[in-house]
């Protein structure tokens, strides 16, 4: 049985990201996607003055309570994408709330996420205190200074749940990757189960999963394609344009799970848009104004950045691309290095800044030229960008009045670079922000976008196919601006003492632990004497009590019973004679707990612990030389130093792999340490002044492509996710209309399950070698049935049933001829009636298929309408009897499902036809 619930991302909802679904597969529990919402919406003013928060403000809370509680019992955790929307809150909820559960992507979705998830944390985390240490650090309260509106806000909303940078890489560096189409084979819980991703488009490793269940059948999640081909990126797996239709692989899944975004969406051309694009910045660029684009840190930034670097190589611009981002050159770095995920347009053949070809720039490597390393990289060598940590390294190399393209993150305009840069950039006149996505619903970006989009015509908003114009914008826009500044004056002083008084309490108890520590010791040194000397009195009395009662030698030596004078030889007799005797030199000798005879001075054992002087307590063992082996066990030479030299190999991998993080952690201790700090929140008033144009560079499926995807892939039952009410029924409805779509089309609301299937129990049961021997096996695709009947037998000492051939029983009573006829069970000398075995054909006709094989047999084979294929033989001269130009013609039909019928007079044809048909399915008699 199927399980699916929709965590956020649902169906019919006006918040369709973050994206994050739990789906579980009879007793496996399946996390799809882990995103995480815009921490930093706009918040109005009308939302803080009311006693409860608008709910569109802070809407993360259900879905973050949801996740919390079952994060400890997820089995199974796959990310699609590399951005905030589908793998942003993994790192938190990894490090959090216990999810620990096996997580699998692929390589760039593992780069980009963990890139995305820092740059995010990270933002935050510098403008705002996410109440990590709230707890702890009682009565600072002037350690942030915070409006009335903001405590309000707090208040009701309550922790943002935000993860630190290094709690990042942690919970990234557990993922497990995979490459595209490799089936991975799950052990454990989740045993049985084989997921496999594909390309899914839309961003640098963007996956469509497969998982493929024994009792379920097979699940396709595929949310947030693109089946056209871009820049970097080659389209969506799921429709193969050159086969003419959907994947083999990913066709007819049992359950398919897919978004619904854009089925109302109508996207103009993609020539179309690259033009408004480039002309708009360099029209803005070359009138001495700027062009502020606000994006994303990871995935489709990257199309932008090849976009304008090919822009900037064809028209010889010298006007400066500054990448705003901390994380900017890591990202490339992670790019350059996984070349071979890229796709789409780029090649080595794009003409260069220079106006040379490839050959010329082959011919650059060979010489050793410094230009050959940037041609190794080709489109991704990036020769026009400059990238910048903050706007303060930004304002230093350029002015507000150099003409410059700026790309900022985030995109949503939230927090960040984007929204201090806007703050100063919409105030001046003809300057541009060019948007190229819509945001989250909730924050500026999407304010700004609904701005633009309410001041087009009907026919030129953006869901209509056509590029719009930009606008003017004007009024007065009300920003929250939060940042951290350094304590000075008399809040830095007040700061400083906390700190000592701190300090101060700290040493002391410190002290005070060490002083009872060093009391506990000395009484533990005291009591230790005292026990050993009653212990070493009590063994010798009873030692020599022993011996008077047996009269025999005493063997057990003691301390301080030799009588003085004696030379160091002494003599007891008490109850019988023992004469013992012990040289002079040799000293005194201890009784001790084991039976080794001791020679010379051992000190008494007092505490197990070292003394003061550093030097333990040493006792003489028993001499033992152990013998080194020269060969092993079969008789081979050992080679130490082959093992040392291994041994080394190996320290050096570790050390190399090790290296960059150790360096990392060193830089960061020789540091100098941040300086006492607290967080500001001011309100501002932006004049707007500027220009605004929108331009949808998403890279995702519109209408068009997804009423068209969706039925080819033919799925038995279907879940809708992640789309508006509008969006969903409008895909709902195209699917409708088509007859041979299914019915079973499922759009849960947030937290709604829906259960598809029933609950089925699994048994294990072998087979028995004559019931193998006597079965025939008929070969489908890769496996081979076969019918079997046959009886359930327990054997003694084995926990599995055995399944044995039934054997025929033979009629123990006999009937009589009359019997028979009254009965009506036959005539007279009639035999009796026997069932006939029947006959079963598995396997789906496909008429692709079936073509393909007629084809290689020599016969035509032509599709003329839905779920028809006419065969016959071509004429090699004269007149056509009909259309299709072919003779003796037979006409295959699928009438329904399972159901084929095949037309057509008797001749080889139709025999031939038939018997490909048989072919294509396994025939298994009972």
């Amino acid at each position: 049985m199927i399980t699916f619930k929709p965590l956020s991302g649902a169906a019919r909802s006006s918040k369709t990201v973050p994206l994050a679904y739990l789906l579980q597969v009879d007793d496996v529990r399946i996390l799809l996607d882990c995103g995480s919402p815009d921490w930093c919406p706009e918040a109005s003013s009308s939302a803080v003055k009311t006693e409860d928060i608008d709910e569109r403000v802070y809407h993360w809370e259900q879905y973050c309570d949801a996740l919390k509680e079952c994060a400890p019992s997820i089995d199974l955790v796959l990310l699609s994408h590399g951005d905030l929307a589908h793998s942003g809150f993994y790192a938190y909820a990894y490090s959090r709330w216990g999810l620990k559960a096996p997580a699998y992507t692929t390589l760039p979705v593992q780069a980009m996420g963990r890139v995305a998830a820092a740059e995010d944390v990270d933002g935050v985390r510098d403008e705002e205190d996410v109440g990590d240490n709230l707890d702890k650090q009682e009565g600072e309260d002037n350690a942030m200074d915070m409006t009335a509106d903001s405590e309000l806000l707090k208040e009701k909303n309550g922790k943002k749940y935000i993860a630190s940078v290094q709690e990042v890489h942690e919970a990234f560096d557990s993922i497990n990757v995979l490459r595209y189409s490799q089936p991975c084979h799950l052990q454990g819980k989740c045993q049985g189960l084989t997921i496999t991703p594909f390309n899914a488009g839309h961003s640098l490793g963007g996956t469509i999963w497969k998982i493929r269940s024994p009792s379920a059948g097979t699940i396709l999640y595929a949310v947030d394609m693109n089946h056209m081909k871009e820049r970097h990126l080659e389209g969506t797996v799921l429709m193969r344009q050159a086969a003419g239709g959907v994947f083999e692989p990913l066709a007819r899944p049992d359950l398919l799970i897919t978004d619904a975004e854009r089925a109302n969406v109508l996207s103009s051309r993609r020539k179309d848009r690259d033009a408004a694009l480039i002309d708009t910045i360099t029209t803005t660029l070359s009138s001495r104004h700027s062009v502020l684009m606000p994006c994303d840190s990871s995935t489709r930034v990257l199309e932008l950045l090849v976009l304008l670097d090919q822009a900037w190589n064809y028209s010889r611009l010298k006007f400066p691309i500054c990448f705003l981002s901390r994380t900017g050159r890591e990202m490339l770095t992670f790019v350059r290095s996984m070349m071979e995920w890229l796709g789409g347009t780029v090649n080595r053949e794009d003409v260069g800044e220079d106006g040379t070809s490839k050959s010329q720039h082959q011919n650059k490597r060979k010489r050793g030229d410094e230009d050959g390393d940037d041609d190794a990289l080709g489109a991704f060598a990036l020769r026009h960008l400059e990238i910048f940590p903050s706007p303060q390294h930004l304002m230093q190399t350029y002015s507000s009045k150099d003409p410059k393209l700026i790309l900022a993150v985030p995109a949503s305009l939230s927090h960040g670079p984007s929204r201090v840069i806007f703050s100063d950039f919409a105030a001046i006149p003809d300057n541009v922000v060019l948007l190229t996505g819509r945001s989250e619903e909730g924050t500026l970006g999407r304010i700004l976008f609904d701005m633009w989009n309410n001041a087009q015509r009907v026919d030129d908003k953006w869901d209509r196919g056509k590029i719009g114009s930009n606008i003017m914008m004007d009024g007065v826009l009300q920003l929250k601006m939060n940042s951290k500044v350094p304590l000075q004056g008399s809040e830095l002083e007040e700061f400083l003492q906390k700190q000592r008084a701190i300090q101060e309490k700290e040493a002391a108890q410190q002290a005070a632990m060490q002083r009872t520590q060093r009391l506990l010791e000395a009484d533990e040194d005291d009591s230790d004497d005292e026990d050993s000397d009653e212990e070493d009195e009590n063994e010798v009395a009873l030692a020599l009590g022993d011996e008077m009662d047996t009269g025999g030698d005493l063997q057990g030596l003691t301390n301080g019973l030799v009588e003085p004078g004696s030379g160091g030889r002494g003599k007891l007799n008490q109850g019988g004679d023992a004469d013992w005797a012990l040289d002079a030199d040799e000293g005194f000798t201890k009784h001790l707990s084991f039976d080794i005879y001791l020679k010379g001075n051992v000190s008494k054992a007092t505490s197990f612990f070292k003394k003061d002087g550093g030097q333990s307590q040493r006792f003489r063992m028993f001499p033992y030389v152990e013998k080194k082996r020269r060969v092993d066990e079969y008789g081979e030479t050992i080679d130490v130093g082959m093992w040392l030299r291994r041994s080394k190999v190996f320290e050096e991998e570790d050390a190399s792999e090790d290296g960059k993080r150790k360096q990392t952690e060193e830089s960061s201790k020789k540091a100098p340490p941040e300086p006492p700090s607290k967080f500001v929140t001011t309100q501002i008033e932006v004049q707007l002044a500027c220009r605004l144009l929108f331009i949808d560079l998403e890279g995702l499926n519109d209408g068009r492509a997804v009423k068209t995807i969706v039925p080819q892939v033919n799925p038995r039952k279907m879940i809708i996710v992640h789309a508006r009410e509008d969006s969903a029924d409008e895909l709902i409805d195209a699917c409708g209309n088509i007859r041979v779509m299914t019915k079973d089309i499922f759009a849960p609301a947030a937290f709604e399950t829906v259960q598809i299937g029933q609950q089925t129990q699994s048994f294990s049961i072998s087979l028995s070698e004559e019931l193998l021997a006597s079965t025939k096996l008929s070969r489908f695709e890769d496996n081979e049935v076969g019918y079997v009947t046959g009886r359930v037998t327990i054997h003694a000492g084995s926990t599995i049933p055995t399944l044995e051939p039934a054997s025929i029983a033979t009629p123990t009573r006999s009937y009589s001829a009359k019997r028979l006829v009254a009965a009506g069970r036959g005539t007279l000398g009639a035999r009796p009636p026997i069932t006939l075995p029947h006959s079963t054909m598995i396997g789906e006709l496909k008429l692709t298929a079936l073509k393909s094989r007629l084809t290689s047999v020599g016969i035509a084979a032509e599709l003329v309408g839905e779920g028809v294929l006419m065969c016959g033989k071509r004429k090699g001269s004269g007149r056509a009897d009909n259309a299709l130009g072919m003779e003796d013609m037979v006409a295959v039909r699928k009438t329904g499902r399972g159901k084929v019928e095949l037309e057509g007079s008797a001749s080889e044809v139709y025999y031939t036809v038939r018997k490909e048909i048989y072919g294509l399915h396994a025939l298994v008699a009972a």
